[in-house]
């Protein structure tokens, strides 16, 4: 039977690792992993915390999301609160060359990264769309990885929560950076990904699923793709300039506009036809994307 382990604290996370009292009560800096003494075979986690691991040289693989990944060196991974890790077939064969921080969201609640890092979408990814860097891209994150740790090791004062949270911010955005890079390098690759959206979206509102399942979510599409939502939506945002809510809006508003034109249907029909439950959310949408309600675009044309 999979155990589930809650983490709410950074004092949670040091107490369940086994390591010394943590020196600030809303981030801690680790590098490796220390030695446990605990059972990971059945284990499953969620906290209420925000994790970015640098990956030193590991053995295994740990479960993220619905996929399992193996650790590679060089390879980060990003979790955010709520998220279910499963460590059920990791090894602690580990050395000091990762480095791993864990943060509370009140730690950064008051600043303009609390208002920003809903921004960071990559804390949404899945483990197999993990951000690979080069040594180099490595060495400067690890740079601000050591000035965050310089800072909790000092004594607090006034400003050691801004500059923590300026180099944490830093660390965000050259990874925000670093996932461009490799959204670009990986171009053939996004575009047989966009070539199976735009197939499968064909698919699905030729089929049935429209009218009994209803629209397409973002994650559903991401799910039959075999990656998260939200990195789908990236990646057909820096291909085509149109995130997947876009694209499906797109389907949507060009078939309601074949249902107009080639019949007497009721716009309600219509809308139930496209897999809306109520009928003026279906209009809504439709004068948002056309400037028209759709009685409107039917008696022009």
């Amino acid at each position: 039977m999979t155990d589930f382990f809650h983490i709410k604290s950074i004092a949670d996370v040091h107490g369940f690792m086994s390591m010394e009292k943590p020196l600030h009560p809303l981030i801690t800096v680790f590098r490796g992993w220390p030695d446990m003494d605990v059972d990971f075979s059945n284990l499953k986690m969620t906290s209420d915390l925000y994790y970015i691991g640098m990956k030193g040289k590991v053995s295994g693989s740990f479960g993220y999301g619905r996929n399992s990944y193996d650790f590679e060196e060089g390879t980060m991974t990003f979790i955010a609160p709520n998220q279910v890790t499963d460590f059920s077939n990791a090894e602690a064969n580990v050395d000091n060359n990762g480095w791993n921080i864990i943060f509370h969201p009140d730690l950064i609640r008051r600043s303009s990264l609390g208002k920003s890092i809903r921004n960071y979408s990559f804390f949404e990814y899945s483990s197999n769309e993990a951000l690979h860097v080069s040594e180099k891209e490595r060495q400067i994150l690890t740079e601000l990885v050591d000035r965050i740790d310089i800072e909790l090791q000092q004594n607090i004062d006034k400003h050691s929560q801004e500059l923590i949270i300026v180099n944490l911010e830093s660390i965000l955005k050259y990874c925000f950076r670093y996932y461009d890079r490799q959204f670009h390098t990986r171009s053939n690759l996004n575009r047989d990904f966009i070539v199976r959206f735009e197939t499968y979206m064909e698919t699905y509102f030729n089929s049935d699923d429209l009218r009994n399942i209803g629209l397409p979510t973002v994650s559903q599409c991401g799910k039959a793709l075999n990656m998260s939502g939200s990195y789908l939506s990236d990646l057909l945002r820096l291909e085509t300039g149109r995130s997947a809510k876009d694209h499906i809006h797109g389907y949507i508003i060009d078939r309601a506009k074949t249902l107009l034109l080639n019949s007497e249907a009721k716009v309600s029909e219509v809308a139930y036809d496209l897999g809306f439950e109520y009928s003026q959310h279906f209009s809504k949408l439709f004068k948002s994307k056309t400037g028209l309600n759709p009685s409107e675009y039917r008696s022009l044309n």
